[in-house]
């Protein structure tokens, strides 16, 4: 009814999807409900890419299609845009 009208990009509801795959549900949840929250006149908005906390040493690699890329940002913290295939 109101178009697309998310302040942020991602869209706050790609971000949440995001969010619910690769972080716990808690922190999913929590990260994601600041996120709508901030979604209104008195934030600025703009591009807002998840953040998630990922050991990779642990990770065995196969190949499989492209999701997602991980930015690295601080160690063991990576953003996470979504490839568009």
């Amino acid at each position: 009814m109101l178009g697309n009208n998310c302040r942020y990009y991602p869209s706050c509801s790609e971000y949440s999807k995001i969010q619910f795959e690769l972080n716990n549900p808690l922190k999913a949840f929590i990260v994601s409900i600041k996120r709508i929250l901030t979604c209104n006149q008195l934030f600025k908005g703009g591009i807002d890419y998840p953040v998630i906390e990922l050991n990779l040493k642990n990770i065995k690699y196969k190949k499989l299609p492209v999701k997602y890329w991980l930015i690295p940002l601080k160690k063991n913290k990576y953003y996470v845009i979504k490839a568009e295939v």
